[in-house]
């Protein structure tokens, strides 16, 4: 039976609209955010959806509640789907870092997956525990379909994962805030992404 992987970008916060990395920090949707999740509670509310998971933080739940509230569902959390750990880089953008702590960018930019962010994760890390948690929620729901809302890095990686390719290869392909991508599972091994960076009912 075919499992249906939903993956959701959350909306816009206020750091993402100044191009400041943002990890753990617990910032809010924007109001452009707000309204991007509500495109996207349209965009999928006739999907058949089983159970919506999210990343705990503040901006992927507020998201989320407005998929499951079209489904009369839950948002079931789950720590596992954060973002990345940014350590000493949160709060700043790629241009003040590479002008005002180049030292912080230059170790991380000789292997940006198994070099940790400075006083953060590396993508490495980010997969070893993204992709078991999505691949429990995968086998938890066999023959449905399931929303998991999260950040670029966490769904990009599942993504990866799915088309087999390394974790380098995330540098290949956007996710837009409130993008909506979808992976088909097949006898809970085989995966196929049937759409990424799905984008159109932000334009509605």
């Amino acid at each position: 039976m075919d499992t249906h992987l939903y993956l959701v970008r959350h909306g816009t916060t206020e750091w993402n609209e100044l191009k400041r990395y943002q990890g753990h920090r617990d910032l809010p949707l924007s109001d452009a955010g707000k309204l991007q999740a509500e495109r996207c509670a349209m965009r999928l509310r006739t999907a058949d959806i089983a159970a919506v998971y999210s990343s705990d933080l503040t901006r992927a739940m507020d998201t989320a509640y407005s998929i499951a509230k079209a489904h009369e569902l839950p948002v079931i959390p789950q720590e596992a789907l954060r973002e990345i750990d940014v350590g000493k880089w949160e709060g700043k953008s790629f241009e003040e870092i590479r002008s005002r702590s180049r030292e912080l960018l230059e170790p991380w930019l000789q292997d940006t997956v198994n070099n940790p962010i400075p006083g953060g994760e590396s993508y490495a890390q980010l997969r070893d525990r993204v992709i078991p948690k999505a691949m429990e929620l995968i086998s938890t729901h066999i023959g449905s379909s399931i929303c998991i809302v999260s950040h670029s890095g966490p769904l990009k990686l599942i993504l990866c994962h799915a088309l087999g390719i390394e974790p380098s290869g995330r540098l290949r392909f956007e996710l837009t805030n409130g993008s909506v991508s979808a992976i088909t599972c097949f006898d809970d091994i085989r995966m196929r992404v049937s759409f990424l960076n799905d984008t159109c009912h932000l334009a509605t």
